[in-house]
């Protein structure tokens, strides 16, 4: 290979190992910006959960029509939560996986946020009703929660899911499915004073008007928070994938270097052959 070529190919590598590395840094700041708003919203979720528990006793059970289907035709709304952009690795990957083993095609239909979930559910043939991906994903809380609790309310869902990739650490997520509607509340086990203490409690105007209330923030915190999750996931998968690109990056530039070097060295050789070649020449 020619030694101009190969310090050429050595410069390109270069440039790219510096991007990939800042795209990693970058990547590692927004991932902890998003995984601290992820812990921070976890107590406001169980607290909002406590609430409704501790008025439900005093309420029948239908007090909400968000605790319990509107129909039984079997059909399902999925809400999947990607990314807009690609390089981060198998992130997107592990959503379309999950989709394609868990989520019959022919009885459900999706709300999708993200272009590649929304790129990859036209092309295996299912049914986006909206598509959420070109606004904020944190403007995008409020019209999810309006079109999902509005769809299950009039009864053409059976049951709605949220579909996105929960955050475990910054080197580990998983691809998850939720029930978010009917809601389903976190139970507790009762005991005496649990009981004395709920007798205690005085609602006002009244403990259905509250519950429904925060039984709505309760939904909305959950959209939320799986967008929140799936942020922080994409940007742990970017960082790691940019780490890889940049280590592969360097161990190009490596062996790029070992061979410019011999390159090099067979030149300076050949040369030397040649001068000594015509030096025997002119002396014999």
């Amino acid at each position: 290979m020619n030694l101009r070529i190969i310090r050429k190919k050595i410069k390109s590598i270069a440039n790219v190992k510096k991007i990939t590395r800042a795209m990693q840094l970058v990547s590692a700041v927004k991932m902890k910006k998003a995984q601290q708003e992820a812990i921070e919203g976890i107590p406001y979720r169980s607290f909002l959960n406590k609430i409704i528990l501790k008025a439900s006793s005093l309420v029948d059970k239908t007090y909400s029509p968000l605790l319990f289907s509107h129909t039984n035709n079997g059909k399902f709304l999925f809400i999947v939560i990607s990314s807009n952009k690609g390089l981060c690795g198998f992130f997107n990957f592990s959503i379309f996986k999950f989709i394609t083993k868990e989520v019959n095609l022919k009885t459900s239909d999706f709300l999708v946020l993200g272009k590649k979930g929304a790129s990859f559910i036209n092309k295996i043939g299912g049914k986006i009703i909206a598509d959420f991906s070109h606004i904020n994903f944190n403007n995008a809380v409020s019209p999810i929660f309006t079109e999902a609790v509005n769809k299950f309310l009039i009864g053409e869902y059976e049951k709605v899911y949220l579909i996105y990739n929960h955050f475990i650490n910054a080197v580990k997520f998983e691809t998850i499915k939720t029930q978010l509607l009917p809601t389903k509340l976190e139970t507790q086990t009762l005991n005496e004073e649990n009981i004395k203490n709920k007798k205690e409690y005085l609602i006002e105007p009244d403990p259905k008007k509250v519950i429904e209330e925060v039984l709505k923030n309760l939904v909305e915190e959950k959209i939320r928070g799986a967008i929140i999750e799936s942020q922080a996931s994409e940007h742990s998968a970017r960082m790691m994938a940019m780490k890889n690109a940049t280590d592969n990056a360097g161990e190009i530039i490596y062996n790029l270097t070992l061979l410019r070097n011999k390159v090099r060295q067979e030149r300076i050789t050949n040369e030397l052959l040649d001068m000594v070649s015509a030096k025997i020449s002119v002396e014999s």
